[in-house]
């Protein structure tokens, strides 16, 4: 029991509370041995990205100990919109939006969990069948003081910015999540405490024992900056090729490589902190600590052959000795093909199209290693190397 403990804390930020995680891995939750370990999607978005993958292998991990995960779908929050951490009221989703991300959502899951130990629901079930009768009953359970104790919601009232009424609904209707499916356990993002506090309180009016709670960190993007999330454009998708995967992980700032070892690999402790001792002391290049970091995620979304092979494409393109470290970046999207002369006059690269549809004529245009025509276009996300001329390179990040 405690080495199933040990692998559970395993990076979280806070378990709530921690004496009843161990009770209850040892005897048991409400349904009897096998507990019920509940973790809430509202689909906003259709892709899961790494952000995501931290909650998903926690799941893992309690269902390799042989507990039962609900994964739910928030079909019907989806359409409210969780207002954590948020200063505005957020847009709520159609139905047809919904019931789009969802079919992609639970497709991606089975990346990581498995399918015989795995209970999707969808909220809808249940909160859709509450009558007013019972939405009035639920919300007398909370008060107006104890919500507006919630920092987002604190923040907004006193700057006189609005909330609707229904973003109260929110956490209430989570939290109800837990009533209707007899949780034992939820774990989610540590922005998500204010919610779970309230679900615990919400089970005990409810007649129901209140769940443990386990809090995970928000995982940082790319950027390095703000968490992963589409919408920020510094995401890494699990469904994403092998290069590409590979490629914008090498592209993390150094700050994050351990971080990231700790949060989306199996990697043992011990070995992380001599990574961390030898960057620090300057032993050990951070780019092989990335190396190894990228190999491993992307072997657990593609297997080892096809990350041998991201890898190998990467070293050759990236490490030829004329490539220089610092270059000149450029981020853009991909929403359809991009021409790559016209592309490079709209970044100021080269003065005209013209000039870069000659320059690629004469074989002065190279991506990746590789000599382009006047036609080149980029059709897919990644990241690219480009060397224009002798002596100028830029890195683009196709997003």
């Amino acid at each position: 029991m405690e080495n199933a403990f040990e692998i559970i804390k395993r990076g979280c930020v806070e378990i709530i509370e921690e004496g009843e995680l161990k009770e209850r891995l040892k005897s048991g939750g409400q349904k009897g041995k096998e507990l019920r370990v509940k973790c809430g999607f509202d689909p906003s978005a259709p892709d899961i990205h790494l952000g995501h993958y931290v909650l998903l292998k926690k799941l893992r991990e309690f269902q390799e100990l042989g507990h039962k995960v609900l994964l739910l779908i928030g079909d019907f929050t989806g359409m409210i919109g969780d207002p954590s951490g948020q200063t505005s009221t957020r847009r709520a989703l159609t139905k047809e939006e919904v019931k789009e991300n969802a079919k992609t959502y639970e497709r991606q899951v089975f990346k990581v969990l498995k399918r015989e130990k795995t209970e999707i629901v969808f909220n809808s079930e249940w909160l859709g069948k509450l009558s007013p009768y019972d939405i009035v009953n639920l919300c007398g359970k909370w008060t107006v003081a104890r919500m507006l104790e919630r920092e987002d919601f604190k923040m907004r009232y006193q700057s006189q910015k609005p909330i609707s009424i229904h973003e109260f609904l929110y956490p209430l209707f989570q939290a109800y999540d837990s009533v209707a499916l007899n949780a034992d356990i939820e774990i989610g993002g540590a922005d998500q405490k204010f919610n779970f506090m309230i679900t615990r309180e919400i089970q005990k009016e409810f007649g129901q024992p209140p769940e443990v709670v386990l809090t995970l960190p928000l995982l940082e993007g790319l950027d390095g900056k703000r968490k992963m999330s589409k919408s920020y454009g510094n995401y890494v998708g699990i469904e994403e090729a092998p290069d590409e995967m590979f490629g914008k992980i090498m592209s993390i700032p150094d700050f994050l490589i351990t971080r990231y070892m700790r949060l989306l690999t199996s990697i043992p402790e011990e070995k992380i902190k001599e990574i961390e001792r030898g960057i620090i002391d300057g032993s050990l290049n951070p780019r092989d600590a990335k190396l190894e970091l990228a190999f491993e995620i992307t072997s657990t979304f593609h297997g080892e052959e096809q990350a041998k092979k991201a890898k190998e494409r990467f070293e050759r393109v990236f490490s030829r000795r004329e490539i220089p470290e610092e270059m000149e970046e450029f981020s853009i999207p991909l929403e359809n093909e991009i021409w790559l002369p016209k592309l490079l006059k709209e970044l100021k690269v080269l003065p005209s199209t013209s000039e870069g549809i000659r320059m690629a004529k004469q074989g002065g245009i190279d991506v990746n290693g590789v000599k382009v025509d006047p036609n080149y276009h980029i059709r897919e996300k990644g990241i690219y190397v480009l060397k224009i001329g002798k002596r100028k390179f830029i890195k683009l990040k196709v997003i």
